[in-house]
C-alpha cells in the first residue's frame, strides 16, 4: 500500500516518510533552491539546488552539519580549505566553522543538521 498524502508538519517535527515531490521548493535566490525535507527537534534534512555559479555564501552556525553531493560539481570551503566535490562525495562541518560552497555546473546537496535549523522555519 503506498500513502500519498503527506502531513503537515507538527510543533514537534514532520512525519517519518518524506514524499520529496509533495514539497515545494522554496527560492533563496542567486540561483539557489531548497527543500526542508523532514525534520525534528534533533536533526533536519534538506535538499538544496544550485544553478551554475550559483554561491552558498560563507557562513557559519552552532548546528553540526553533513552534506552529500547528489549531482553537479561544487567548491566546498570548510574553515579555509577548499575541496572539489562530485557526485557521491560529502562533507562534515563542525559547530561553528565558517564554510561555503560554489556550484561549478548544475548540482543539488542533500544537507542534515543537528539540532534542527528554526531559523529555516521562521
Amino acid at each position: 500500500m503506498t500513502e500519498t498524502n503527506t502531513p503537515a508538519a507538527t510543533p514537534t517535527g514532520t512525519d517519518v516518510f518524506v514524499v520529496a515531490d509533495a514539497i515545494a521548493w522554496e527560492d533563496l535566490g542567486g540561483g539557489v533552491r531548497r527543500k526542508i525535507l523532514g525534520w525534528n527537534p534533533d536533526m533536519m534534512m534538506t535538499r538544496v539546488a544550485f544553478e551554475a555559479g550559483a554561491i552558498g555564501a560563507l557562513h557559519r552556525h552552532p548546528h553540526r552539519q553533513c552534506a552529500v553531493v547528489e549531482s553537479g560539481v561544487f567548491d566546498v570551503t570548510i574553515d579555509g580549505r577548499t575541496q572539489r566535490l562530485s557526485a557521491g562525495d560529502g562533507y562534515i562541518v563542525p559547530s561553528n566553522v565558517l564554510h561555503g560552497v560554489v556550484a561549478l555546473e548544475p548540482g543539488v546537496l542533500l544537507d542534515v543538521f543537528t539540532p534542527m535549523r528554526e531559523d529555516f522555519l521562521a
